[in-house]
């Protein structure tokens, strides 16, 4: 009975540090001017940025091996070089890498230590480059955030109540023991609301800091919720992990007139982006057009 009450004690003291460092935090997330000098993490995890970028190599080695990763670097390259160009305008404090598949879902996703994934049907959906960059400036506030390991670092909480410590060896063994059993991509991982809304205001965060239209995080939004309304299903994937809805449209909206400064320019597209987007809806066509029959000789009569 004394350890179960115990490790009830370390959850609610460990919940009450973490609402404390939630509240101290909330308003410096909210100052773009900020960016780079905040620590936007978190303060409850149970995993060390170690552990976490081996994870989520792990995983990411599981996931290509899976999936279809595309091959042709133009567009991977492009795709890494646009990331890049967000991770130096966040607070992301490790190494990040972006990696694209070849498919016709249209589905984003982060793993833990900065690995982020954006499927080609993503892309094709975009308008501009702002439209898609919106996209990874999202999965880059999951990462800086630490979102994943955090979610864990949760999960592992609300289970203490019937888990004993001591079979486990603590908080740190706790942690070896969830990232030692991670044998299968998270792709299917889905954050809480609280997660979501909070990768939502970083990420337009660093789309106006990189010098991107912020709106084009809110064009996104609509062409995702429209796709769904058109084609319902199509976009189950992304919807089940990454919801759109009015609430979260009008949070965006209400975000950009409120916290980002106007500028007089913005980046709303490039030639490149054009060139990149061509180039996909080109390798489409041509994977679904078949071989043309082969002309064969016909054999006159003898």
């Amino acid at each position: 009975m004394a350890l179960f009450h115990s490790r009830r004690a370390l959850r609610s003291i460990a919940l009450l540090t973490a609402a404390a460092a939630l509240a101290c935090a909330g308003e410096t997330k909210k100052d773009p001017d900020a960016i780079g000098h905040r620590k936007v993490s978190g303060s409850l995890n149970f995993y060390s940025l170690a552990q976490e970028m081996a994870l989520g190599k792990q995983l990411s080695i599981e996931v290509e091996k899976q999936a279809r990763m595309l091959d042709d670097f133009t567009v991977t390259e492009y795709v890494n070089r646009l990331g890049q160009n967000l991770v130096l305008n966040s607070d992301v404090k490790i190494p990040v890498s972006f990696h694209v598949i070849d498919s016709g879902d249209m589905e984003a996703f982060t793993l833990p230590g900065g690995f982020i994934f954006i499927d080609t049907g993503l892309i094709r959906l975009s308008g501009n480059e702002a439209q898609l960059a919106s996209v990874l400036a999202h999965e880059l506030g999951h990462a800086a955030a630490r979102h994943a390991t955090r979610q864990a670092t949760r999960n592992q909480l609300a289970g203490l109540g019937s888990i004993p410590l001591a079979l486990i060896g603590g908080w740190s063994g706790l942690a070896l023991s969830e990232a030692a059993r991670a044998a299968a991509p998270m792709t299917a991982l889905k954050f809480s609301r609280e997660f979501e809304i909070e990768a939502d205001l970083l990420g337009l965060q660093y789309l106006w800091k990189a010098g991107y239209d912020p709106t084009a995080s809110v064009d996104m939004f609509e062409a995702m919720a429209s796709t769904e309304k058109r084609q319902p299903g199509r976009m189950a994937r992304l919807f089940r992990t990454h919801p759109v809805t009015t609430d979260r449209i009008d949070r965006a909206q209400k975000n950009i007139d409120e916290l980002l400064p106007p500028r007089e320019e913005y980046v709303i597209n490039t030639s490149e982006y054009e060139e990149i987007r061509a180039r996909l809806f080109a390798a489409d066509r041509s994977a679904k057009t078949p071989e043309p029959a082969r002309p064969t000789l016909r054999r006159g009569a003898r």
